[in-house]
């Protein structure tokens, strides 16, 4: 794909961001899409974010669990990065209005102490470079109208990245067993699922690796200080104004999130 065309598709994809007005899959009206031109369109959008003031704080991973891909129907993962606008602190209510059509989902997140840059990072070159971990929400958002996303509309529309929230308590990462650890998510007082970190790759500490290797082919790393989402191990969970959630995450404690 030609260079003007991938940054008019990431300035149109920012446009409808900023006016919280979806478009159409970009491989409706471009089905020669590639995910390399996918990533390209992302990086214009992040690129259009950070002209405007914002800083980039982590990176998450998308479309890891089978749950997931499922209802999606995008069966590969992905990744986005995460800005400075998008942090919400625990207890801050998340205003339905400055997003277009949320889902949340309950994952871990991880806070690096030192860089990761692959490839040939393992899940024990992660949980070494990690500070702690922490349950969080991810409240993702589509700039693609209706959700009606293959894997490059999503990885074009930086892993349909909203929000997101940290909460419980921080742990050292080798204090628990992640792959055992289970997680109940709750919406308004009633379950939604239970589920292990088992359900993300084996472990979340596989999909960081996954993630760092993956972008050391892009020559991006994973920089000290970044929170990492690791990837849900919820059911995408809809969400309107007057909706709270709370996932608990054995030896982690839990972490909440409202809406306005």
């Amino acid at each position: 794909m030609m260079p003007d065309l991938i940054r008019n598709l990431g300035d149109l994809l920012h446009q409808a961001l900023e006016s919280r007005t979806p478009i159409a899959p970009l491989t409706d009206t471009h089905p020669e899409l590639t995910i390399d031109d996918a990533y390209g369109i992302q990086l214009r959008m992040i690129e259009q974010r950070l002209q405007a003031g914002e800083s980039v704080v982590g990176k998450k991973i998308g479309v890891t669990s089978k749950a997931v891909q499922q209802m999606l129907g995008v069966f590969q993962p992905d990744f986005g990065h995460l800005l400075s606008a998008m942090v919400f602190n625990e207890g801050e209510p998340v205003l339905v209005d400055r997003l277009i059509a949320p889902r949340a989902e309950a994952e871990i997140a991880f806070i690096l102490h030192s860089d990761l840059v692959g490839p040939g990072i393992t899940a024990d070159d992660v949980l070494r470079a990690t500070d702690f971990v922490l349950p969080c929400f991810e409240i993702v958002d589509s700039r693609i109208k209706d959700w009606k996303i293959k894997i490059q509309d999503t990885v074009a529309d930086n892993a349909s990245c909203g929000v997101f929230v940290l909460g419980g308590q921080a742990r050292r990462p080798h204090e628990l067993d992640l792959a055992l650890a289970g997680m109940v998510l709750e919406k308004n007082g009633e379950l939604v699922s239970t589920s292990a970190g088992a359900s993300v790759q084996g472990s979340p500490a596989n999909a960081v690796a996954w993630l760092a290797n993956t972008l050391g082919r892009y020559g991006i790393p994973l920089k000290a200080g970044e929170v990492i989402l690791s990837g849900s191990q919820s059911p995408l969970v809809p969400v309107v104004a007057g909706d709270s959630l709370v996932c608990s995450v054995g030896g982690l404690g839990s972490c909440s999130v409202r809406f306005k």
